[in-house]
């Protein structure tokens, strides 16, 4: 059997190389990569690969930023070239990128069956270039790989259960196996001299790109009685021109994906406005403040593990208080997802 993973962006990497792993368990299966280069990332370098162990691309077809047509269009044109040349049994996506639905729309095409792992993930926001993604990519793909038994109940909603199998989430795996590494490869001292700090993450073009908003949560981080770390991307400090904040908001320089894992296993609690950082602090246990409209990761509001809260600096200012939680359950897995796709990919 021939998978073709179809991947652009560094947390899809992170998600693949779960699946990879398991596929090197296995005799009889050829794991193809294709790097659309949907995101130009430095930390997507050499020394991203080999520092997470992570196959290297078989194909890069440097697409690179753009508007979305555009950029959607020259990855479908040239991944359809490449899967002709594969010839692949199966092609996997993940999540709900422009290469998710590029990768889905080039596969199905060609009468290749097409996995979708994250399926079923709703934010019922329509004016996020996501959900349109994940909804069409979910309407084409012949396997549906479930992260959450919310999104079984979603996909059965949409009349899809049939093709629809909970599997639990890759990046459960993930921070299970890279955990360790993490702790193996840096120390929390050469990221931080904070001891006893919130970690936070911002990032989305709804808080950036609204100084309003984006001044609410600088406020509200300038009035906590812990040091607040964000690393901060360079497109994100340039916003920051006129915004101001208190000498306890800590801002560093971007951090590779097992130094973020040191900062939250190190951290108090997070703040954050990435639907990734939800997950893993909830995976590691680390209460979080969700500053969006919405979440897809609905679980995570349960027990007082996370709470949306949009820029509104007095509601986070009141749920960075909380300190009473429920015990936690198994609603992403057991972290044996990576298994379970493959699994599923053999029994189809």
């Amino acid at each position: 059997m021939k998978i073709v993973s179809i991947i652009g962006a560094r947390p899809q990497f992170i998600k693949a190389a779960v699946v990879s792993k398991e596929i090197q368990k296995r005799n009889g299966i050829e794991d193809v990569l294709i790097h659309t280069g949907q995101h130009y990332d430095v930390n997507m370098s050499k020394i991203f690969f080999d520092e997470l162990e992570i196959p290297h691309p078989n194909y890069n077809l440097e697409v690179g930023s753009g508007l979305h047509g555009a950029q959607t269009a020259a990855m479908l044109e040239k991944t359809e070239q490449i899967l002709l040349t594969e010839k692949p049994d199966w092609a996997i996506v993940y999540g709900d990128t422009n290469s998710t639905i590029a990768g889905a729309l080039a596969a199905t095409k060609l009468h290749i069956k097409i996995a979708h792992v994250e399926a079923g993930l709703r934010s019922f926001n329509k004016l996020m270039p996501e959900e349109i993604n994940r909804i069409t990519t979910d309407r084409i793909s012949d396997l549906l790989l479930v992260p959450s038994q919310n999104a079984m109940k979603l996909l059965k909603k949409e009349n899809l259960a049939e093709n629809s199998i909970f599997t639990g989430d890759v990046m459960f795996d993930s921070i299970l196996f890279y955990q360790k590494m993490a702790e193996e490869k840096h120390s929390i001292e050469s990221i931080t001299k904070e001891h006893d700090f919130y970690l936070a993450t911002v990032h989305r073009a709804e808080n950036t790109d609204d100084k309003e908003r984006l001044q609410n949560i600088f406020s509200a981080f300038s009035e906590m009685d812990k040091p607040v770390v964000l690393p901060l991307h360079p497109r994100t400090k340039s916003k920051l021109d006129g915004i101001k904040f208190n000498e306890n908001v800590k801002i560093i320089d971007p951090v590779s994906y097992l130094e973020m894992i040191l900062l939250l296993k190190n951290s108090s609690k997070v703040l954050t406005d990435s639907g990734g950082l939800q997950k893993e602090a909830y995976f590691m246990k680390k209460p979080c403040i969700t500053m969006r409209d919405e979440t897809e990761w609905i679980e995570t509001l349960n027990g007082n593990w996370n709470f949306v809260v949009g820029a509104n600096t007095k509601l986070i200012l009141e749920k960075i208080n909380v300190n009473q939680f429920d015990e936690q359950k198994e609603y992403y897995g057991n972290g044996n997802a990576g298994k379970n796709i493959i699994d599923a990919l053999l029994k189809y």
